[in-house]
């Protein structure tokens, strides 16, 4: 069966105020006899004439000639519908939050190669600008490459369509992509910066090179096609323990990630012994886990979260919360992880984070909000009020089309002697296929033996009866006797590539290479894209769909509808099975 699963979200966000005042930036409690940053408006007096900016001052981060300390927490724009923006980045400056961190998405704001999309829930400009008017300063991630549990890490998939392609080096044919989208987005960045008046106060240098280390020439290039472009602001790279002494490039301020308080020994040893006597700041510190599919919800304990943010400044360092808000890997964005078996990623990124996934408060929130309030001389903006959810009625399907009749008004398939892979499918004017499903059909005569690699998972049909996957851990599967002509189809599903690892250059979806019968290469396919855009599905127009019989045919799509009213509330889709096999797809709210 051909398991989709849509997700809906329905924003109901209201409009909220920003504060009257910004953030007062905080130091610890054995610092507050120090000069402090206390704001009257966004940009007091004393900041109206920006010139040094976020600097280092032996072990002390300075802002101009104050002491600051970075409280921070991560939120993804393109990971909360931007109706939410202002409720999660409220919620993080009453949090005691006086800094935001986010990464940018390469793949899914250069789609297409030259063709870039800086607009709606991607408006990264509109973000930040929105952090500034609510009184929080901005690290920007711009990678290229981010991890972030996205496909690729954030890399597009059309730079797979070379065969010879090394990411993440200083092979030309990534350079040369690199700078094209430098050149765009550094355009929009550069008048964001603090010195230029606004929020941004620093740009990490790409991310956790240390762990992938395969070009010592690729760090300085980073570092300098981001300052060629105008980035003044202070530089800093992020590695995890294991990557950190490789990851350092010369003039740049290092920082680590990590989650627990026995690493904390390495940032307190190992940064002072190779960079002397320097701020110290834990990037990333993981409030909680990604979760694969498949596998077990990961959480961390609210009061392990407070004792080792508590530990981390207590050692003298500034923080980042790694996810304050998580949210969602919308459609199909969803990264993975291979190292002793392929495991993708969940569409949610709830990463048992500071917030839930739906923006609701946790344990975790009370607990930092009142610590970091410790280090304020003004109370802290009071949380906004959650939002409201709403539960809807059960849905029945009563409309769906097999997946083999669709295949009839989708377009002329793509003819080819032998498979391609799905990033280098000739749609897309040219830059292939993202993500979503190939329909790989051809004409087989025999059974015997079928082999070949299929990625991620191939559902194998003689006309239109399954008889088997294939999958990283089954290449070969046997086809039963068959008389005369029979269509082979074997329908592909991108389950994600991979986010972090040595392997990202292995990451082509589809049938790589050839696919054999008995040992013998087959020919003559017709390779259907359904790469599930709206595009893809505004072609089934309304006549198509039929009423669903007492045996439907799978794989298959199927339609339902419901009335909302004229207040929606959100909510979310729960996706069950009843008896007999009709799917239910049911609306109802988390209560976090």
């Amino acid at each position: 069966m051909l398991n989709i699963v849509f997700v809906l979200f329905l924003t109901a966000a209201s409009p909220c105020s920003p504060p009257a005042v910004g953030p007062s930036p905080v130091s610890v409690a054995e610092e507050r006899h120090l000069p402090r940053l206390e704001w009257s408006t966004l940009i007091p007096a004393w900041l109206r004439h920006r010139q040094l900016g976020l600097h280092t001052k032996g072990q002390h981060f300075m802002l101009e000639d104050s002491i600051f300390w970075i409280f921070g927490g991560s939120i993804h724009y393109f990971r909360v519908p931007r109706e939410y923006w202002r409720d999660r980045l409220l919620k993080m400056r009453a949090c005691g939050l006086n800094t935001l961190t986010t990464y940018v998405p390469w793949n899914l704001h250069e789609p297409e190669r030259g063709k870039f999309n800086f607009s709606g829930n991607l408006d990264l400009e509109a973000f930040v600008l929105m952090a500034a008017e609510i009184g929080l300063w901005v690290i920007l991630r711009p990678g290229p490459y981010i991890c972030s549990e996205i496909d690729l890490g954030g890399l597009p998939s059309w730079l797979l369509q070379d065969s010879g392609m090394k990411l993440r080096t200083t092979y030309k044919g990534f350079t040369e992509a690199v700078d094209l989208y430098f050149d765009h987005l550094m355009s929009r960045v550069v008048p964001l910066q603090y010195k230029h008046g606004g929020p941004i106060i620093a740009v990490q240098v790409e991310n956790e090179y240390g762990s992938y280390d395969r070009d010592p020439a690729y760090m300085p290039y980073i570092r300098k096609a981001l300052e060629d472009r105008g980035i003044i602001e202070l530089l800093l790279t992020s590695d995890n323990k294991d990557g950190l002494k490789k990851g350092m490039v010369h003039g740049v301020l290092a920082t680590i990630n990590l989650q627990t308080r026995e690493e904390l020994q390495l940032m307190n040893t190992f940064l002072v012994s190779v960079q002397g006597i320097q701020p110290k700041m834990v990037m990333e510190y993981w409030t909680g886990w990604f979760d694969s599919w498949g596998g077990p919800h990961n959480i961390l304990d609210s009061s392990e979260v407070l004792e080792t943010v508590t530990s981390i400044v207590d050692a003298g360092s500034s923080v980042n919360l790694y996810m304050f808000h998580g949210g969602t890997n919308f459609g199909f964005i969803n990264g993975a992880m291979h190292f002793h078996e392929y495991k993708s990623d969940v569409t949610s990124y709830d990463y048992d984070a500071v917030l839930t996934e739906a923006g609701d408060y946790t344990a975790k929130y009370s607990k930092l909000r009142e610590f970091f309030g410790s280090f304020s001389d003004a109370p802290l903006p009071p949380p906004p009020k959650p939002l409201p959810k709403m539960t809807y009625e059960p849905l029945i399907p009563v409309v769906y089309l097999s997946l083999w009749d669709v295949l009839s008004f989708i377009g002329e398939p793509i003819k080819s002697e032998k498979p391609i892979n799905m990033e280098n499918l000739p749609v897309n004017e040219g830059n292939g296929q993202a993500f979503g499903y190939i329909l790989y059909e051809t004409i087989i005569t025999s059974s015997g033996t079928l082999s070949g690699v299929v990625r991620d998972r191939g559902q194998v049909f003689l006309d239109t009866v399954s008889i088997g996957f294939m999958d990283y851990k089954t290449t070969k599967i046997v086809i039963p006797l068959i008389q005369g002509y029979t269509f082979l189809r074997i329908l592909v599903e991108n389950r994600g590539r991979v986010n972090y690892g040595n392997n990202i250059d292995d990451q082509r979806k589809g049938i790589i290479g050839n696919l054999y019968l008995n040992d013998s290469p087959l020919k003559k396919f017709r390779i259907y894209s359904l790469d599930m855009k709206k595009s893809f599905f505004q072609r089934f127009s309304i006549d198509k769909w039929t009423h669903i019989p007492d045996v439907p045919t799978f794989p298959a799509f199927f339609f339902c509808g419901f009335v909302i009213g004229s207040s929606p509330s959100d909510t979310f889709l729960k996706l069950e099975v009843c008896k007999p096999p009709l799917p239910i797809l049911s609306s109802v709210f988390s209560e976090g």
